[in-house]
């Protein structure tokens, strides 16, 4: 067996589709593209409504702007080897080109989960303390806040990809899905993986981890804000205003942890199955979130439905 040190010689490694079933990819890749179309028209739809509106220049809507752009590089960067797997069977790609993509799906992840305790602290402060929302929420902390977020994405998952240059890989490397993953990288190495799996780990802890810490957190002290509202009409007029953050943080969480747990205790399921699930943790969220907050966020529904209507004149 030939072993090449990555940073001489770059091994080969091959992305894999739905074992099995690759005479059929042809009619699995329309509901992918459907999805992609359907993401990207959603996410450009969401940051055009919010960029044409004034009245939606408000601190809400900026975090949204950031959710969508968010998706959209999310998308944009993981379909393209899905879709040469799918549509043109090509399964190789260079090491190089995989340490790129495996770099920006987790860049776009982890600002994405940041982005998801952001919108949570707007809540906590409109309902926490609305008549002080304007001034703590301005411009120039809005623009900190998106700064800080995505400056600690590119910080963290950076030195990961210099630590997978250092291992020592196969001349040839089987991914287990169509796309590249910092774990699944690590996987096919036969040097030593304990400082790269180590790092991971601490960058799932210091992004994903404390952000689902502090978003419980937030929760509670948005619950007991609501509780000590005397009028149930306004209790649930405030809650109202978080449904769309709960149904966006759950879509985004819940297939990751499911992911999670797949690869983790899943070992005798179906090579599918674990495909089937880092599908959906990449491409549901991107999905559902434009659709989520053009369906619950009146103000949202109601401009796309006024644009819709101003084309039909």
């Amino acid at each position: 067996m030939s072993v090449f040190n990555s940073s001489t010689l770059y091994p080969r490694f091959l992305l894999t589709g739905f074992s099995g079933l690759e005479s059929s990819y042809g009619f699995i890749s329309l509901p992918i593209f459907f999805v992609y179309v359907t993401s990207v028209a959603g996410n450009i739809t969401i940051l055009l409504i919010i960029r044409t509106e004034p009245s939606l220049h408000q601190p809400m809507y900026f975090f949204l702007s950031m959710l969508a752009l968010t998706d959209l590089g999310l998308s944009t960067t993981t379909l393209p080897t899905m879709f040469s797997v799918f549509w043109f069977h090509a399964r190789e790609i260079s090491f190089n080109a995989c340490l790129v993509q495996m770099y920006f799906i987790h860049v776009f992840s982890i600002i994405e989960s940041a982005v998801l305790l952001a919108m949570a602290f707007d809540r906590v402060v409109a309902i926490r303390v609305p008549l002080r929302y304007s001034a703590i929420l301005t411009n120039g902390v809005i623009i900190g806040i998106g700064s800080a977020i995505a400056g600690r994405a590119l910080a963290l998952v950076f030195p990961a990809s210099f630590l997978l240059k250092k291992l020592q890989y196969r001349h040839v490397n089987i991914l287990s899905y169509p796309f590249c993953l910092h774990q699944d990288l690590i996987k096919t190495t036969v040097s030593s993986r304990r400082v790269s799996s180590i790092y991971g780990l601490m960058v799932v802890i210091f992004s994903m981890g404390l952000d689902s810490v502090l978003l419980i957190f937030s929760y509670i002290l948005i619950l007991g804000t609501v509780l000590s509202i005397a009028s149930k009409t306004e209790r649930v007029k405030a809650l109202n205003t978080c449904i769309s953050h709960i149904c966006a943080v759950l879509t985004f969480y819940t297939p990751m942890i499911g992911l999670s747990m797949i690869r983790r205790y899943g070992q005798n399921a179906s090579p599918i199955v674990h495909v089937l699930m880092a599908n959906v943790y990449l491409l549901v969220p991107p999905l559902m979130n434009p659709i989520v907050y053009s369906v619950k966020t009146k103000q949202i529904r109601d401009r796309i439905l006024k644009k819709f209507k101003q084309q039909k004149v």
